[in-house]
């Protein structure tokens, strides 16, 4: 396959040409990386309205991932999100402000992007809420809250998969979404290889209109890489707008190395990229195998995590990374009772070694007393926009009970907020935010309700 960006750049790199353009260095050596690091020179396209080898790389990747058309962020799924919501409340029926049904695990992305969009959000929470960061999502539930709604949302919103690894049934709740004749997006941010399982688990291929996926996160790609895709089932005003909208809230100078990397990453993906992703499936199957030997069952989740509810086996998940660092094994994501490991056909045969000998090396103790890490549904006082704009002041979370949430207070990961801007902080929420050793929280000043 063709790697358009990359022989460009390359080629400009072998020229020796004098480089009286952005950036500064002037492809001088400072980190290592600067002599393939250009700007949008003549010849090299512009990312926002691509119209040459950019354009090029993009439908390469669209024909890859089965979509009506995959444009490229290198700033991440965050900038995919905006764009997503933007195109959304374009397509909205009514001149309302637009309303979007979300599933309240959503990544704080997405409040900046409804924000900065001015956009009322209903919450989905399931039944059972388990944990912050995971929200099951099924049919029933999803037609019940449409069914309910006085007004039509302009989207339906669900992240999958979470940060804890579960995956929603993307075409049972795109079914409800086409009854209803509500888009579905999604966010994918961790599962751009689904498409390479046999048959596909990807949104697109479910039923969604658009989702997310960052490549960085499970796909040999720089930090910042990410995908928009639009699906051949959207209307074609998704695919017209797209780029528009991504340009809306992008940097005017995207980098060049990040998309380098998205092209070359699809030579790879044509590469016996699914062979080797279905290898690394069973290695991870392997280790699971004897982590259950050990007395420790990892968690139901997507094929390239393993997710350990640490709690269960007297371990909270700070105590479990610090053994597995003796190994010299760094996890993606830990909290008081959860570990989340991330595996690539990237990792090697050491890496997988040293995941079977730390597992081998600890033994279960009595399960941890429960700590309750669920956000009670709060009430909102402010919209999200009024709050995330408004005179902000910073105090500590001992005196930030009953004072409204301005911006989303957590870290990242897992990015999930525990009370939404324009909600009022509860007890519960001071709890949870000294859980997760938060200490101060921006509040709204002198609010006015």
């Amino acid at each position: 396959m063709r790697t358009p960006v990359v022989d460009f750049v390359s080629q400009y790199q072998k020229d020796g040409s004098s480089r009286f353009h952005m950036p500064g260095h002037k492809g001088k050596p400072f980190l290592g990386a600067e002599p393939w690091d250009i700007t949008e020179i003549d010849g090299a396209d512009v990312l926002y309205s691509a119209d040459g080898i950019i354009k090029e790389s993009e439908d390469l990747a669209s024909s890859l991932f089965h979509t009506a058309h995959t444009f490229y962020s290198a700033e991440g799924s965050s900038l995919a999100i905006k764009a997503m919501l933007a195109l959304a409340a374009q397509h909205a029926e009514d001149s309302q402000k637009p309303l979007i049904l979300a599933a309240r695990n959503a990544h704080k992305a997405f409040l900046y992007g409804v924000a900065l969009l001015d956009m009322d959000v209903e919450w989905i929470y399931p039944e059972p809420f388990t944990h912050l960061c995971s929200c099951e999502i099924t049919a029933d539930l999803l037609r019940s809250h449409l069914q309910k709604m006085s007004r039509k949302p302009c989207a339906v919103y669900i992240t999958s998969p979470d940060y804890l690894g579960h995956i929603t049934d993307i075409r049972a709740l795109s079914n409800v979404c086409r009854h209803f004749s509500v888009p579905l997006l999604v966010d994918n941010a961790h599962g751009a290889y689904l498409n390479f399982l046999s048959p596909s688990q990807h949104p697109i291929s479910l039923g969604a209109w658009a989702c997310c996926d960052s490549a960085h996160k499970t796909l040999p790609v720089l930090t910042g890489g990410a995908y928009l895709h639009i699906s051949k089932c959207a209307p074609s005003s998704f695919t017209d707008g797209a780029r528009n909208m991504l340009s809306l809230f992008a940097s005017t100078s995207p980098s060049y190395l990040i998309l380098q990397s998205l092209d070359l990453c699809n030579r790879y993906l044509t590469g016996g990229y699914s062979e080797r992703l279905c290898k690394c499936i069973d290695k991870i199957e392997e280790i699971k195998s004897k982590m259950r030997e050990n007395g420790f069952f990892p968690e139901n989740s997507e094929p390239l995590k393993i997710v350990l509810h640490t709690a269960k086996y007297g371990y909270t998940g700070e105590e479990f990374c610090a053994h597995l660092k003796i190994f010299r094994i760094i996890p993606e994501f830990y909290d008081q009772e959860y570990l989340v490991l991330m595996i690539t056909p990237e990792n090697d045969a050491l890496d997988f070694e040293r995941l079977r000998l730390a597992f081998s090396h600890i033994s279960p103790k009595a399960p941890l007393p429960h700590t309750e890490t669920l956000p009670q549904k709060a009430i909102s006082r402010l919209s999200v926009r009024k709050a995330m704009l408004s005179a902000q002041a910073f105090v500590s979370v001992n005196d930030a009970e009953g004072q409204i949430c301005a911006a989303p207070t957590i870290s990242c990961p897992p990015a999930v907020p525990i009370v939404i801007s324009g909600e009022e902080i509860t007890s519960d929420a001071v709890r949870l935010f000294r859980l997760y050793g938060i200490e101060t929280v921006a509040v709204v000043k002198n609010p006015i309700l």
